[in-house]
C-alpha cells in the first residue's frame, strides 16, 4: 500500500477493515507499529505524556518476550496495545494456518505480562489475505488499517517529507502510522514532536483505539 492518505474506494471495497474512526470531538488516532524497543519506545511514552496524548501500539510477539517491561510501561502508561503477530509475518507470503498460529503466539507473550485484553490487530505491511482476515476475525480480533501512513520506516524519504505526510493529511477520526523502531527513529524523532505541536494547536485530541 503505497499511498499516504487511504482513498475511499479502498475503504469500502475492504470494509471488514477498520481506516479510520469518524466522530465529532475533533480526535484522532495515533498508532506505534513494531515495538517494543528499547530507549525508542520509552522516548516515545514520554513525549506522549508531555502532550497528555494517548495512542495503540501494535506489538510484535518476539519483542514482547525480549521486552516485558517496557510492554508492560505502555499499559501502565493508558494506552492500547494490539497484536502485530509474532514474527512480523508478511501475510501474502504465509499460510493461513501459520499465520494465525503467529498471531496466537503473540496472544500468549501479551498474556503473560498482562491479564489486559486484547482485541485490536494489525497486520504486518499491511499485508493479509482474505481467509487469514476472515481467521483473525473469528478468534474475536478488529483488524485496524490505517487513513494516514508516515512513512517513517522509509530511509528515501527525508524527515520533512515524513512531516507533510502527516500534517497535509489529517483529519478527525484518522488513524495515522508510526513506527517506535529503530529504523525509523530517525524519522520519527524528527516529526513525532511537531506533529504532537501541530495536532494541539489545531484543537485535535490524540486519543486510544479501543
Amino acid at each position: 500500500m503505497s499511498w499516504v492518505k487511504t482513498n475511499q474506494i479502498i475503504k469500502k471495497l475492504f470494509s471488514n477493515y477498520v481506516w479510520d474512526l469518524p466522530n465529532n470531538e475533533n480526535k484522532v488516532y495515533l498508532t506505534f507499529d513494531d515495538g517494543p524497543t528499547p530507549e525508542i519506545t520509552e522516548w516515545t511514552l514520554n513525549l506522549l505524556q508531555q502532550y497528555n496524548a494517548k495512542a495503540t501500539f501494535f506489538c510484535i510477539g518476539d519483542n514482547i518476550r525480549k521486552y516485558p517491561e517496557i510492554f508492560k510501561k505502555v499499559i501502565d502508561d493508558g494506552h492500547s496495545i494490539g497484536n502485530h503477530t509474532f514474527n512480523h509475518l508478511n501475510g501474502w507470503k504465509t499460510s493461513t494456518n501459520d499465520y494465525v498460529e503467529n498471531v496466537k503466539l503473540c496472544e500468549t507473550e501479551h498474556a503473560k505480562v498482562s491479564t489486559e485484553h486484547c482485541s485490536l490487530f494489525r497486520p504486518p505491511y499491511g499485508k493479509i489475505k482474505p481467509w487469514q482476515s476472515k481467521q483473525i476475525r473469528k478468534i474475536g480480533y478488529k483488524i485496524i488499517l490505517w487513513d494516514v501512513i508516515s512513512y517513517d520506516f522509509d530511509s528515501t524519504i527525508s524527515k520533512e517529507d515524513c512531516l507533510e505526510n502527516v500534517l497535509k493529511n489529517v483529519n478527525s477520526g484518522s488513524i495515522i502510522v508510526f513506527h517506535d523502531s529503530k529504523k525509523a527513529f530517525s524519522n520519527l524523532e524528527y516529526v513525532l514532536p511537531r506533529t504532537l505541536e501541530f495536532l494541539t494547536k489545531k484543537g485535535f485530541v490524540c486519543d486510544k483505539i479501543k
